[in-house]
């Protein structure tokens, strides 16, 4: 066991989805994995295992942000050797042709999370997907005609801004959507030489000011959850 995740040895797959809603990592696991069993509810982050046609695969769910998300990554790398990493989480639009529920695929991310200001002074590290699973990915969404955008996003630190006109600028430099986790989990993975990517879902835009409901966001998502199982 490790402080956050009571799994027992072996009962983590090597490659996770990681939801930041741990009620949407639930319902992947009743939707997707066949003779799945729940590893872990520690402070209701919940954790399963099951088989997706035939093939092992582990759901975790990781809370909001970098720090939250980063506390799951390190356990499950280091305490529980998990090699392949794909968060699997919703996105805001930056962009007019992005829109509600379009698939995001990050190849980069920025960020305002001072998460590596201590690592690089005077210096910007710039986090970027697994090479692997992101053709992994895009090639599977290809053949199975589901479309998607890829690019740069930003990870958020503050999810509601002072200044609600704050994405333009990220917008005018290309940056498709915002989110809260990726840039930490694709600095974890490059510390640890395990592999990750990052697929997402638009939920709302700060363009138009549409959004889709909680509850969607919580139990929809199906093509997002198809690429990531098919992409270890």
């Amino acid at each position: 066991m490790s402080i956050h995740i009571e799994a027992k040895k072996g009962d983590i797959a090597e490659s996770v989805l990681l939801p930041g809603d741990p009620l949407r990592a639930k319902w992947i696991a009743e939707t997707f994995l066949d003779d799945y069993f729940c590893y872990n509810d520690v402070r209701g982050m919940l954790g399963f295992t099951g088989y997706y046609h035939g093939k092992k695969v582990s759901v975790q769910g990781t809370g909001m942000g970098v720090p939250s998300a980063l506390i799951y990554c390190h356990e499950l790398i280091n305490d529980y050797g998990v090699k392949n990493l794909i968060r699997v989480g919703s996105t805001g639009s930056y962009q007019k042709n992005i829109n509600l529920r379009d698939i995001v695929i990050a190849m980069a991310a920025s960020s305002t999370s001072g998460i590596n200001n201590s690592r690089f002074i005077n210096a910007d590290y710039s986090p970027t997907a697994d090479f692997e699973l992101f053709m992994n990915a895009a090639l599977y969404a290809k053949k199975n005609n589901i479309p998607i955008k890829a690019g740069n996003v930003l990870t958020a630190d503050e999810f509601y801004e002072d200044d609600v006109n704050a994405y333009k600028k990220w917008a005018e430099f290309g940056v498709l959507s915002v989110e809260m986790e990726t840039a930490g989990l694709y600095t974890i993975a490059a510390k640890f030489n395990v592999k990750a990517l990052s697929i997402l879902t638009v939920s709302d835009s700060l363009v138009t000011k549409k959004a889709i409901s909680a509850e969607e966001r919580e139990s929809s998502f199906n093509n997002m959850i198809e690429i990531a199982l098919n992409t270890f």
